[in-house]
């Protein structure tokens, strides 16, 4: 008996416009995508995440990636847009933005209509990026509202493209080992690990 497969992702034309997932993406069964999406090769999107392309275009291009419970959406004929290796941290809210290449929105983070997220810059947990505001590259920006607080470190970008890196990895995971299944009634001895890499938390890193 063959092992059980993921439900397909929830999509939903509106309009006749109908969302685009490369067939090496991973959009997780309990996201949802509506209309003008199109996710790019090698993304991976979050159980709970919703792209809502009902009002503008909402694009994911190469290895970004969108995690749990995000939000992207956009007002009529604007975009919201992740470039290539974008990074899209756990709850955050994109609204009609750009985050560039190889950046990192943290979690929990909302980002207006009409912010620029520049490229391998990080926007710590919790910020707000007001409307318009333009974060200048490899820089670190936090608060409320955010506010540029220092040029970011290079072993601070590495350790940015190394995480993004394990993300890309998790949707080439997800699509060949990722099933439905019933769970254990007790743990089994000797259980195993998953296979997560080993990326690590910056402040371990900081830390040696």
């Amino acid at each position: 008996m063959t092992a059980p497969t993921l439900p397909r992702p929830t999509v939903y034309a509106i309009d006749g416009v109908i969302p685009v997932i490369d067939p090496t993406a991973f959009v997780h069964p309990s996201a949802v995508l509506i209309g003008d999406v199109v996710v790019g090769p090698g993304c991976y999107v979050g159980p709970c995440a919703s792209l809502r392309g009902d009002f503008g275009r909402i694009v994911l291009q190469r290895g970004s990636n969108v995690q749990d419970n995000c939000t992207l959406h956009a007002f009529p004929g604007h975009d919201a847009i992740v470039e290539e290796d974008g990074h899209v941290g756990h709850g955050a809210v994109l609204h009609g933005c750009i985050v560039r290449r190889n950046a990192l929105v943290g979690m929990n983070v909302v980002v207006m209509d009409g912010a620029e997220i520049g490229e391998e810059s990080i926007v710590a947990a919790m910020a707000f990026v007001k409307a318009g505001f333009v974060v200048p590259p490899r820089t670190l920006v936090a608060g409320l509202p955010a506010k540029v607080m220092r040029e970011l470190r290079p072993d601070e970008v590495a350790w940015k493209s190394e995480g993004t890196e394990e993300y890309r990895r998790l949707a080439r995971r997800s699509l060949a080992t990722m099933v439905a299944c019933a769970p254990l009634e007790a743990e089994e001895p000797g259980r195993g690990r998953v296979d997560a890499g080993s990326s690590q938390p910056l402040h371990k890193v900081k830390g040696g």
